[in-house]
């Protein structure tokens, strides 16, 4: 590991830091000036610079200016002894780390600059990752289904129906097929079909001739002329209009088409990729969905699972979206500390990753400091509003099927087991006051959740229950003493009764710091 750089004037400072992370087997470096930091930036670097603000020689705001125009992810602590609001908020501007007030309490600096450390080190396999960052992430059970899917489906031109909620990325899932598949280097063109009024529907599909209909000054190419060679991915394809549904019924059939106010057919070589957040067959027995353009579209069927069905992809997915953020605004990444990212994973997400994005990017823009904590989370967060609901009893495993012309079901590639939530243990929280008065009934409360959660589970066949509840038993008390602690791990440990390497690696196995 590289070494801590300890930048003060003081030599009493310089030595009791030196001598306390000595204590913690952390390698240090000392120096007197800011003067001396630069040059030594030549030839070496530090895993975390600990800084005095005011020195003989030049002050700490503008070394951290400095080191972070060379060193953007670099962990910046600040010290003064002058606690005053300008030093603070030039400090976090600036994109320090923290902002440390002398004087300070030994063993607190330590495990501040301990936890600098751990940023440091995720920060340089965070930008490992990000140069070379998929087009989807995800580790989660459900998600590698979703890609070897993809996979199986590489070499085919076979129809295909992505089927998941409202921004659980289906579009996403549509390109990779496309770019992965004989027509990669062709157009992928895409089009929501509940987006557009159904009067101009039929001419955004199929184009139209000139004067085919009021306004129609010149002849226009629709999208089924314009994904030729490539793929046509039709976004929400239940609410295609039914005397719509017949025309595309026809081209899948026929393998052509007429531009509206057209005679002459014009032929399809197009790949058509549906995707839909409703239950097509539930249509279908409504009247309506046409169920002979159901079995056209239902070749292969690949389910995207909702972001909480995959909460161990929550904070990859974050801090890809807070890089992703800083950069469509010209600003420094922010990043996110474990307690936060610990109650980000625990919310529900009805708006799945989209809805997981747009936090993203309101923290990059909202949050006051540079480290997001559990109080700079949206209101919707704030509120309570966590995983206090289950999902039902788990679907059928995947199938795995070749493609075959219009089979009556279609095989899911992908359907991974829904994994229930605990409501007992990942849902309440509450105050002291509260907690007193019911304290007898809430541990009651929980007992009986949990043993409902584990007799709905072993009647339903599962065979992962002990490890399942275990996990989120265990991350539930270790988000709480974060939370309590304000990410401090010593003093979490402390509260647990258990060791400091113990949480360090509980945190790092149930996926709390990924």
């Amino acid at each position: 590991m590289k070494p801590i750089w300890i930048v003060d004037d003081d030599q009493s400072i310089r030595f009791v830091l030196e001598k306390a992370l000595a204590r913690e087997n952390l390698p240090v470096r000392s120096f007197t000036n800011p003067r001396d930091v630069l040059a030594a930036l030549d030839e070496d670097e530090p895993q975390v610079l600990v800084s005095d603000i005011r020195m003989p020689g030049g002050s700490g705001i503008d070394l951290l200016s400095k080191v972070k125009a060379r060193l953007p992810g670099l962990p910046v602590i600040i010290m003064t002894a002058y606690s005053d609001l300008d030093s603070a908020v030039s400090a976090f501007q600036g994109g320090a780390f923290e902002y440390l007030p002398k004087p300070f309490d030994l063993p607190k600096a330590v495990e501040l600059i301990r936890r600098a450390v751990e940023e440091s080190v995720r920060e340089e396999v965070n930008d490992e990752r990000v140069t070379q960052m998929p087009e989807m992430l995800g580790q989660a059970p459900a998600m590698q289904d979703v890609f070897r899917a993809i996979g199986r489906l590489s070499q085919s031109n076979v129809t295909v129906l992505i089927t998941g909620e409202s921004g659980a990325g289906k579009e996403l899932v549509a390109r990779a097929l496309h770019k992965h598949s004989p027509r990669g280097n062709g157009p992928f063109v895409a089009i929501n079909t509940a987006a557009i009024p159904k009067d101009l529907l039929e001419s955004e599909l199929f184009g139209h001739e000139r004067g085919a209909f009021t306004g129609a000054q010149t002849m226009r190419r629709g999208r089924f002329e314009q994904a030729d060679g490539g793929t046509l991915f039709l976004d929400e394809i239940g609410d295609m209009p039914f005397d719509l549904q017949t025309r595309l019924l026809r081209v899948l059939s026929d393998g052509q088409f007429y531009r509206v106010g057209g005679h002459h057919p014009i032929k399809s070589n197009v790949r058509v990729i549906a995707a839909t957040h409703q239950n097509l067959e539930e249509r279908v027995r409504l009247g309506g969905f046409r169920e002979d353009l159901f079995h056209r579209l239902n070749v292969i069927r690949l389910r995207l699972p909702p972001l909480r069905e995959r909460r161990e992809d929550i904070p990859t997915l974050a801090k890809f979206f807070l890089q992703k953020s800083a950069k469509e605004l010209g600003v420094e990444a922010k990043r996110i500390s474990d307690p936060a990212l610990a109650k980000l994973t625990l919310f529900d997400f009805p708006g799945n990753v989209r809805q997981l994005e747009n936090i993203c990017h309101w923290l990059t823009v909202m949050a006051p400091a540079q480290v997001i904590e559990s109080k700079d989370l949206p209101p919707e967060l704030l509120e309570g509003k966590v995983a206090v609901t289950s999902y039902g009893a788990p679907e059928a495993a995947p199938v795995v099927a070749h493609a075959e012309p219009e089979p009556a079901h279609a095989p899911d590639v992908s359907a991974p087991v829904s994994q229930p939530v605990f409501a007992g243990l990942n849902g309440a929280q509450h105050d002291a006051s509260t907690a007193s008065v019911v304290a007898d009934g809430a541990a009651a409360s929980w007992l009986q959740d949990l043993e409902r959660e584990a007799r709905s589970r072993l009647e339903a066949g599962q065979t992962d229950v002990w490890d399942a509840l275990t996990r989120q038993f265990e991350a539930s008390l270790i988000h709480t003493a974060l939370d309590l602690t304000r990410g401090r791990r010593i003093e979490a440990a402390q509260k647990l009764g258990i060791g400091r390497n113990t949480i360090t690696r509980k945190i790092q196995e149930l996926g709390i710091d990924e």
